[in-house]
């Protein structure tokens, strides 16, 4: 085994990670993923699209946290690993992270999110917040008319997903 050789061995050892990730994350999914659409299966078409999913995920984790990352040396290895088995298709490792971890803050989200939007009369007014807005509203409508639009909201919600805007006067609610 000539210099040349060991050398060549000893580069390609050293700069694994850059020659395997392309690979790994980009070739070979390509490749699958011009196969399942080619086929009639639909759960190859949802292991290839959940891949690239989860890929737009990292990458842009990676962009967000450029500064933090390029600090870990060890991140192009864990990276390559976890590609490595979202990937194969013995493991489902898309499919399993998708699932569990992905699915459930998309599908059946947790959190109820309340907006307020005060709407100012001009730019010298103090901006209201929500518990003033509250308090107006009950001094002019009265405590039941409150009560009625809170379990309105409750009902709604619970009745729908989608996202609700009603005014009154000079204030804009929007609910979830």
């Amino acid at each position: 085994m000539g210099s040349g050789t060991g050398n060549f061995l000893k580069v390609v050892l050293k700069n694994f990670d850059v020659i395997a990730g392309p690979v790994v994350s980009l070739v070979y999914p390509l490749y699958a993923s011009i196969r399942a659409i080619e086929t009639k299966s639909p759960i190859d078409d949802q292991q290839w699209l959940t891949y690239w999913v989860l890929y737009s995920m990292i990458t842009l984790f990676e962009l967000t946290f450029a500064k933090v990352i390029e600090w870990l040396p060890f991140w192009s290895y864990v990276k390559l690993i976890a590609t490595c088995w979202l990937v194969m298709p013995y493991f489902s490792g898309a499919a399993y992270v998708y699932e569990h971890f992905v699915r459930p803050f998309i599908v059946n989200p947790r959190t109820v999110n309340i907006w307020y939007v005060p709407r100012k009369k001009d730019i010298f007014s103090k901006p209201d917040d929500i518990i003033t807005a509250a308090e107006k509203y009950i001094e002019e409508h009265g405590p039941d008319a409150f009560e009625n639009i809170i379990n309105r909201a409750g009902k709604e919600s619970k009745s729908s997903s989608s996202s609700h805007t009603f005014f009154e006067e000079n204030h804009r609610y929007r609910y979830y």
